[in-house]
């Protein structure tokens, strides 16, 4: 993030988030605004200079696992939409809930957010927050409400409040506490505050309307007990807020602005309005406060992105673990060969809205394809080898003579220079590359046709070696004499056919892992049904393939287009120098319709 001037967005699509945030900013609505210099009850704020974010936004993950492609939906919002406008997009980790919280996913958070091609750094500040730093101030203001008579503590057990909160068709029924003093709730709160109740003895409630239609404003918990230890906090804490409570105030404490959540969050709203109207009166948070906005959340089809279920994918050896290329999560897409690029082209492409709907698979995968397509280096690779032979190689050339081949490493970027390979006698080729009785249409290899070998010669074919299992085991061709590409006269001879081939003599051996989609339905978990049942039992398929010998020493994570391929990725947790391994990123063309 930097605080470069944008209106860049002038260029960008218009959507809902952009009309609301440039309404604001024609109207002033936070031209008044004062900033302390860090997160800060509304007194402090009050104190403090003109804010130099136009706009402040967020992204607020819970670490407590990997991010997922929703979240990277999330991440180019809410960082883009402050970069456009001359504003701040600040890290928050709600780390309110103990149990399942650690720092690794603090720190894979934070990798993944720079790899997105984004930072928390703006106005020379950094904007890098945690819930936690804030616990005193939640505390603060839940004593607040009490003496106020907004809240009470609350010592049902789960089971009565549960029931009598009632439903959609009846209103709830007020808890036996709801009425006792704000003396005798201030008490309960300090001993809980203590230590001195156990796990679920008691919770602190708003108190609002156990009549409202919304339910989420039947008395919501605010606090609860929980005598676990923070990776943050240590110790220090026994009761935590609720997230509905917690997350207004963070984003009032850091003077967002616009706080933008998906829309299973809309009928929280009214409780985020209240919340803030009443400690904005009270002083403790600045005014005006937030405002949330909702923003349909990423469906995209043959993906689950529920966080119990990828861990059931984990956990039942589904996959290979949470950075499995075949997983959405942004380590796995990472690994897959997914480039910063073409995720944020992917969240510009798929735009923001108000209402669900699914995006197909393939538009993400097409991301991909355009942007390797003007940066990936090009090379050759056969999948599915088998030997061809040229027949007259060393009666035209020599005996074990070898001719140097050269390409370019990208098409239409020249300055990137060419690579090298030899051709020799002896070449791999894939197998589907030749056919006996071929059908009407098919203009590679088969008895009698020619074709030309990419960045090479034109051959002519005259059949093929069988085992006695009748399996083809080499494919033999003539070479035509003064055919190489490049060369005078080389086009004399036309072809229709044009395959690409691997040296055997210069042919460098690895593996590579030909990953599909991981479910072969579009929506596998819809209805409630077992996603387990949709798995696609041909997502990977790993080869021994033969490459070119620019692809010896390819550094791990580099993308290439293996020409007639696909896209593909180097490893970079299983290629070591000298002995790479492939991934499949991603075909040529979309495929998956036709199968």
């Amino acid at each position: 993030m930097t605080d470069s001037n944008t209106n860049d967005s002038v260029s960008k699509p218009s959507n809902f988030l952009r009309q609301i945030i440039e309404s604001d900013l024609s109207k002033g609505t936070y031209a008044q605004r004062l900033w302390a210099g860090q997160p800060s009850i509304g007194t402090l704020h009050a104190l403090g200079q003109p804010d130099p974010a136009k706009i402040r936004t967020r992204f607020p993950p819970e670490p407590n696992g990997y991010l997922h492609i929703g979240h990277a939906k999330s991440i180019c919002l809410n960082f883009g939409l402050a970069q456009d406008y001359n504003g701040v997009c600040h890290l928050r980790f709600d780390d309110t809930n103990p149990e399942k919280e650690d720092q690794s996913f603090v720190d894979a958070i934070e990798d993944t957010v720079k790899w997105l091609g984004f930072d928390w750094q703006a106005f020379d500040t950094t904007h890098r927050f945690q819930a936690s730093d804030y616990f005193e101030t939640m505390h603060s203001a839940a004593l607040y409400l009490i003496e106020q008579g907004l809240a009470y503590v609350d010592e049902q057990t789960s089971e009565d409040m549960r029931n009598n909160r009632g439903d959609f068709s009846k209103p709830g029924v007020n808890s036996p506490f709801r009425d006792r003093s704000v003396a005798a709730n201030l008490a309960r709160f300090a001993q809980m505050r203590a230590g001195d109740l156990p796990d679920g003895a008691a919770v602190v409630r708003a108190k609002i309307d156990m009549a409202s239609p919304n339910i989420n404003m039947r008395d919501p918990a605010i606090y609860r007990i929980r005598h676990a230890h923070h990776h943050h906090t240590g110790d220090t804490w026994c009761i935590y807020p609720m997230y509905t409570f917690a997350h207004p105030i963070e984003d009032a404490l850091e003077n967002i602005t616009h706080s933008i959540c998906t829309l299973e969050f809309e009928d929280q709203r009214p409780f985020y309005d209240w919340l803030l109207d009443r400690l904005s009166a009270g002083g403790i948070v600045n005014s005006p406060p937030p405002k949330q906005y909702e923003f349909a959340r990423l469906n995209l089809t043959y993906v689950v992105t529920s966080k119990r279920k990828l861990a059931q994918l984990v956990v039942d050896n589904h996959v290979t673990g949470w950075d499995d290329p075949r997983m959405p999560t942004i380590v796995g897409l990472r690994r897959r060969g997914y480039t910063p690029e073409a995720l944020r082209l992917f969240t510009d492409r798929i735009g923001v809205s108000k209402s669900d709907s699914w995006i197909d698979y393939a538009t993400l995968e097409g991301s991909l394809r355009d942007t390797l397509d003007t940066s990936a280096a090009r090379a050759m690779a056969v999948l599915d080898p088998i030997r061809l032979h040229i027949e007259n190689w060393s009666e035209l050339m020599g005996e074990n003579a070898l001719d140097t081949c050269t390409a370019p490493v990208h098409p239409h970027h020249p300055e990137r220079g060419e690579r090298t390979f030899m051709c020799g006698a002896d070449l791999w080729i894939e197998r589907g590359d030749y056919e006996q009785a071929p059908a009407k249409g098919y203009f590679r290899l088969f008895p009698g046709n020619k074709v030309r070998l990419k960045y090479g010669h034109v051959v002519e074919c005259t059949g093929a070696n069988y085992n006695a299992a009748g399996d083809i085991e080499q494919v033999n061709v003539r070479l035509v004499p003064d055919t190489k590409s490049g060369t005078p006269g080389a086009s004399a001879i036309k072809v229709k056919g044009v395959i690409t081939w691997v040296g055997d003599s210069d042919a460098v051996s690895a593996p590579v892992r030909l990953y599909d989609r991981l479910f072969q339905e579009a929506q596998p978990d819809a209805g409630g049904r077992d996603f387990i049942a949709a798995l696609n039992p041909n997502s990977l398929l790993t080869v021994q393939a033969k490459l070119e010998p620019s692809l010896a020493h390819a550094t791990a994570g580099s993308n290439y287009q293996f020409e007639r391929l696909g896209y593909f990725v180097a490893d970079h947790i299983d290629s070591t120098l000298g002995a790479p391994v492939f991934n499949r990123s991603v075909g040529l063309k979309d495929t998956w319709a036709s199968k």
